[in-house]
């Protein structure tokens, strides 16, 4: 079973709704995927809750429970295990990041979403795990330019020691229309830009994770 821990120590970067698309596309992508909701505000519970079809397993619980969830979890077949991170305390931060295979750490384009992150990527790294940042509700494009901003941030964080993904999610309407219902942004709407980040997202961090190009083979 792999293990991925979506953190950040700044409110409002997009960690859980992070989380849930994550889960929801290895799910739809054929993955026996439990989410680990670890988070006291249970946003993502919230959200998997209001979903009508079937989804990834959903465990609520604290930190402390994390190796007790994880032991279940491989027992019962589970293949794709997600923690959806609270921003604090640092002791429940520090054992999500131990139980990973690898750590995913959001930020936004903003200065003091950057030093957050910069936190986490020294405890990511003090800890021994592999880890790589996400840069989140990006402004999109002016033609075919990214926004000074958005550059300046990228330059910023490759001093953070971990890599940047190279797929990064713009800041758009549909994330919050689709998690009201429970749903990834693929699936309220395949054909818009969100939901094709989120995909290559996915692939990129399956790939890092050694699964199947992100997509489980399905006999035949």
């Amino acid at each position: 079973m792999k293990t991925l821990a979506v953190i950040s120590r700044k409110g409002g970067a997009g960690k859980t709704t992070l989380s849930i698309n994550l889960a929801l596309t290895a799910h739809l992508a054929g993955w026996k995927t439990l989410l680990a909701d670890i988070d006291p505000q249970r946003s993502a519970t919230d959200a998997l809750r209001a979903r009508a079809e079937p989804g990834p397993t959903l465990a609520e619980a604290n930190a402390g429970k994390l190796f007790q969830i994880k032991s279940h979890a491989a027992n019962d077949g589970c293949q794709v295990m997600l923690i959806d991170t609270p921003a604090a305390p640092d002791a429940d931060v520090a054992l999500a990041v131990n139980s990973a295979d690898l750590c995913v750490l959001v930020c936004r384009p903003t200065f003091l979403d950057i030093a957050a992150v910069a936190r986490s990527a020294e405890m990511v790294r003090r800890l021994g795990k592999a880890g790589l940042i996400v840069l989140n509700q990006a402004p999109p494009k002016r033609g075919s330019q990214e926004p000074a901003g958005v550059q300046k941030a990228v330059e910023a964080l490759r001093f953070c020691g971990l890599p940047v993904a190279p797929v990064g999610l713009r800041s758009r309407a549909i994330y919050q229309q689709a998690i009201a219902r429970g749903r990834s942004v693929a699936e309220w709407d395949a054909a818009n830009p969100a939901g094709q980040e989120i995909e290559r997202l996915w692939s990129h961090l399956a790939a890092q994770l050694g699964l199947d190009g992100g997509r489980k083979a399905r006999a035949v």
